[in-house]
């Protein structure tokens, strides 16, 4: 996992969800068939976050993109019949549809879930491309998704800040970094 995701896991914890990391999803070989990829790898969710108190999951793409152009609009926007590109399961409901099937039927068979556990996919970014952060919040809100923009990202961090002491590498940093 790589640090903004570590970043991000300790925010969903402040938020009141547990969390499991780098979640491989198992599908068979005949949902491979009907994604349209026979030889496509095991979907990898970066974060799912269990609320419990809502019955949901959040599965969090989490793109941190600091010194790039950032999450752009369009490339989320882009629609296709087979997943390809960064953002498979905002951008091919097929796909979305069979993993997050899988996803429930795997998470109810380990007890983290139940046939009523709703699954909600969400973006976590660092980086929006030339401030597209309200557009994208329309665009994903509209198809029901979560967005944590940068600048709730920041937001939250700072947060972190006022709570007690923890021996939390994000925690720490945001105590620094607040310091008057």
């Amino acid at each position: 996992m790589d640090h903004f995701e570590s970043i991000v896991c300790t925010l969903l914890e402040s938020e009141n969800y547990w969390v499991r990391q780098s979640f491989k999803v198992e599908i068979s070989k005949e949902e491979k068939r009907k994604i349209g990829k026979h030889s496509i790898p095991r979907p990898e969710i970066d974060l799912l976050g269990f609320n419990f108190s809502e019955n949901r999951v959040l599965a969090l793409d989490v793109k941190s993109f600091f010194d790039s152009y950032g999450v752009r609009l369009s490339a989320l926007q882009e629609e296709f019949a087979i997943p390809q590109g960064k953002y498979k399961l905002f951008t091919c409901s097929n796909y979305r549809k069979i993993v997050f099937g899988k996803l429930k039927q795997q998470l109810i068979e380990s007890g983290m879930a139940n046939t009523e556990t709703r699954i909600q996919l969400g973006l976590a970014a660092g980086n929006v491309y030339r401030n597209q952060e309200e557009e994208i919040r329309e665009y994903l809100d509209a198809k029901g998704f979560v967005f944590w923009s940068p600048r709730e990202i920041k937001r939250m961090v700072e947060k972190l800040a006022s709570q007690g002491y923890e021996n939390n590498a994000a925690v720490m940093t945001a105590k620094i970094l607040m310091r008057s």
